[in-house]
């Protein structure tokens, strides 16, 4: 039986991640995965016949430059695309069209709204503030605010310079932002209520809360804070889809000795003498390593992978507590040719962007109160984009793919899902789409659905939530699963946690992965091999 210097548990991106990393410094690791591909959520699946459908996650923008520097992963073929705009249509036929160009983003918010055109030059501005401060944080482990060692002493020294730099009233503000809804934040600055509804879509986006709930502000911020080419809260499409991601990962990985292993289930983690040494497979194999690693959510790997008896009771009621509630879905579909949208000008640029066909607070809101119901949303929000229209080589000539990312759908539909439900809530998707594109309906060649029951059973997150644990904060930085795990130690040694469940959260990110590799190498004390990148200033 082969021994690993490591093994991690899922290839989900950021299991991907951690494990380039640990291979590029030498270590002999292996990726155990249960599915026949890589990549978890970050995938690219052919589901209907030369379509290529991203399967969950569906742009890019979070994922951090230090790594994709780090790991070079151009050279093993990704490259993203930056989107141009998006449009929020009006159910009075006008729409909302943001662009990149400043003086043409004022002009369109100045025809809604002049004094909401003067306050969105103010709200950006703020908004890359805050941005800026919380980008420092992303590649670092968070302190442990119980601990007296000196490397914690020293975080929270740096916590501290940075926050030294903001005046008093800033600090204020950001503590505000924080604990604020996203519709009581907008409303500091706009009027209009195509401009609040357009804002706060990024808030709700995976989030089991509404526009008017406490802690939505932040979770538009961590929309907002990834960048494409440089520049900061930009979007883009990965070509060959968000799999092209997961892809360059893995040939990373494999470029520096790592092994894939698919269809290889791990049932649990073995702990021997308060020590993890290896995982068994569903199979009856048993696989054993130095270090193991898991990337899959908190909830999953603690109430699943581990024997309660191996770990403490607090944290067997910890994990039972963790706030992962599922509310999304996803809808891809397979088009015979592009849909028109009669609102835009002829040519518009703005369907090469996200859509959107929520257009006031009230509508998002009453989108959310359905989901507390336990149903899917008759008046869902949307976020739809058609990659084709940069990447042809993901539909056949002439044809487009249409991915919709939707809020909101409940983890159980009234009583439990059936496919039955699950098609009707892709009906629903499918009419509001239909409302404001007249030729849709004829172009669908098929509809694949995803309600958060195929969310787990396909890629394993828990309850379909898409940031693997709510973005609260009490579940944020040195809470995040929970307090004392929060530096991607486990509770026995040698185990390790790597996915979204960490810091700094979910999105296709790869920072919790990075900052779990740095970790590790500490511990077996390669610490010269750790990227400089990471934790620096």
């Amino acid at each position: 039986m082969k021994n690993y210097d490591a093994i991690i548990i899922g290839a989900g991106h950021n299991g991907l991640t951690n494990a380039t990393f640990l291979a590029k410094a030498g270590l002999d690791v292996v990726v155990l995965e249960k599915n026949d591909y890589i990549g978890g959520a970050t995938a690219s699946l052919e589901l209907h016949k030369d379509w290529k459908y991203s399967n969950c996650s569906y742009v890019c923008s979070l994922f951090r430059p230090e790594i994709y520097q780090a790991l070079d992963l151009g050279r093993h073929g990704l490259e993203v695309v930056p989107l141009q705009g998006s449009v929020t249509f009006k159910q009075n036929g006008d729409y909302l069209g943001s662009y990149h160009q400043p003086t043409v983003w004022r002009r369109e918010v100045a025809r809604h709204s002049k004094r909401d055109a003067d306050a969105a030059i103010r709200f950006d501005a703020d908004l890359m503030k805050w941005c800026r401060l919380i980008r420092g944080f992303l590649l670092r482990t968070p302190p442990d605010p119980a601990s007296f060692k000196i490397r914690d002493a020293m975080e929270f020294a740096y916590l501290l310079k940075r926050f030294y730099s903001l005046s008093e009233s800033q600090i204020y503000e950001f503590i505000r932002f924080f604990t604020m809804s996203i519709a009581e934040y907008l409303e500091q600055y706009f009027e209009s209520d195509v401009i609040l509804a357009h804002f706060s879509g990024g808030s709700i986006i995976g989030t089991g809360l509404g526009v008017y709930s406490p802690g939505t502000a932040y979770v538009l911020l961590h929309h907002a804070m990834g960048d494409v080419d440089g520049n900061v809260g930009s979007w883009g499409f990965a070509r060959g889809g968000m799999g092209s991601v997961s892809a360059a990962i893995g040939s990373a990985f494999k470029s520096h000795g790592g092994e894939i292993r698919t269809r290889a289930e791990v049932q649990n983690i073995i702990v021997k003498g308060r020590k993890a040494i290896g995982v068994r497979l569903a199979s009856g194999e048993q696989v054993h390593a130095k270090a193991v690693v898991s990337n899959l959510d908190a909830k999953r790997t603690f109430l699943s992978l581990m024997d309660a008896n191996d770990i403490p009771a607090e944290l067997v009621k910890r994990a039972e507590n963790f706030k992962i509630r599922g509310s999304s879905g996803k809808v891809n579909i397979a088009l015979d040719g592009l849909p028109e949208f009669p609102a835009l000008p002829k040519g518009s640029p703005l369907t090469l962007g996200h859509m959107h066909f929520t257009d006031t607070l009230e509508r998002l809101e009453r989108a959310y109160d359905d989901w507390k119901d336990d149903r899917w949303s008759q008046d869902p929000y949307v976020d739809m984009v058609i990659p084709t229209q940069y990447d042809p080589t993901m539909a056949p000539p002439g044809k487009h793919m249409m991915s919709v990312f939707v809020q909101y759908c409940p983890v159980e539909a009234d009583g439990g899902w059936t496919d039955a439900k699950r098609d009707a809530f892709g009906t629903a998707v499918i009419d509001q789409i239909g409302d404001y594109s007249p030729n849709f309906k004829d172009l669908i060649l098929h509809a694949e659905i995803r309600t958060p029951r195929e969310l787990e059973a396909e890629v394993g997150l828990t309850e379909g939530n898409i940031f693997q644990g709510e973005l609260t904060l009490d579940q944020l930085m040195f809470n995040r699963p929970f307090p004392g795990y929060a530096q991607y130690r486990g509770p026995v040694k040698n185990m390790y946690m790597c996915s979204s469940s960490n810091h700094p959260g979910g999105g296709v990110m790869g920072a919790p992965g990075a900052n779990s590799a740095r970790e590790i190498l500490r511990d077996l004390g390669k610490t010269d091999t750790t990227p400089e990148d990471f934790g620096d200033d």
